[in-house]
């Protein structure tokens, strides 16, 4: 009997049949990875870690032809990582987009973009009723137009890891919400729960030519995504627990972007909260992101 065919009264007691199929399919998935003598990634000790994150270099090694490093550096100790972007300062020429697309090997037809900047009219303020993202003047910034680029919030009460019925997305003790890929069903429930679009569905197979590929890969972050997966912005976690800022902040011409440890009283990011005009996407909603939005001047 198909899923979608069971019965009403055959049903657990206040579960709808779209549910039950949800939660069927999740169970499939981990009885398949049990049975597979697989774990989460965050559950599997550390030296069967070591061991998975080898079979994955060789895999991707011989799959594009080139030597691959995936690291699984796990969060440091007293760093909570946050975001801020000067509202002010932004021009809108979305080389953070292609820049995010290069280090963290979206596929790149179809492109998947885990960042989208958005043009608003200065007359109206911020409002996303009618903000632009297909906007293409010949040159930026638009006279009347500032731009606000969204991506994944990182929110402390994230809405996404809650509904997700296999665990495959949580929360860093670093701040970052991430996914294991392995782990995700492609049900679309975190991305039905995001309230900021910020998670993107694989619907096509993912392509990624050999020449493009960015070895230097986290497994939680930029390694390469099978077809049938959410997707999202890590803030770059293969370069910020190593010591280095995400790619969108370094490729910004302006210096719109901030980044930094938000337990640091010394941090520029502290900083700007304390002394900028800040302003967070939705706090009515009580997701508490840890992406800041600010006015520098």
């Amino acid at each position: 009997m198909e899923t979608d065919e069971v019965p009403e009264g055959k049903l657990p007691k206040g579960v709808t049949r779209r549910e039950f199929a949800s939660i069927a399919a999740a169970a499939a998935a981990g009885w398949l990875t049990t049975a597979c003598g697989n774990r989460r990634l965050h559950e599997i000790p550390k030296d069967k870690l070591r061991s998975a994150v080898a079979r994955m270099e060789a895999e991707y090694a011989a799959q594009y032809g080139r030597a691959v490093r995936v690291s699984d550096t796990g969060p440091m100790d007293d760093v909570v990582f946050a975001y801020a972007l000067d509202i002010s300062r932004c021009v809108g020429c979305r080389r953070c987009v292609h820049a995010c697309v290069e280090e963290n090997n979206q596929s790149r037809d179809p492109e998947v973009q885990w960042i989208r900047v958005l043009s608003m009219d200065k007359e109206k303020g911020v409002d996303f009723k009618d903000a632009n993202p297909y906007y293409a003047p010949e040159t930026v910034p638009e006279e009347g137009h500032f731009y606000v680029p969204t991506a994944c919030q990182h929110c402390r009460n994230a809405p996404c890891t809650k509904v997700c019925p296999t665990g495959a997305t949580w929360t860093e003790k670093d701040g970052i919400v991430v996914i294991d890929y392995d782990w995700c069903i492609g049900c679309r429930y975190c991305m039905a729960a995001c309230p900021y679009g910020a998670r993107h569905f694989n619907w096509g197979k993912p392509t990624l030519p050999a020449e493009q590929v960015n070895t230097n890969m986290h497994v939680l972050g930029n390694r390469p995504r099978q077809q049938g997966v959410v997707e999202k912005c890590t803030f770059c976690i293969q370069r910020v627990r190593e010591g280095r800022y995400p790619a969108c902040v370094e490729v910004c011409p302006v210096g719109a972007r901030k980044f930094g440890n938000l337990l640091d009283p010394k941090s520029e990011i502290r900083y700007i909260i304390e002394n900028k005009r800040v302003l967070l996407l939705k706090p009515e909603l009580n997701t508490m992101p840890k992406f800041f939005y600010f006015y520098g001047t």
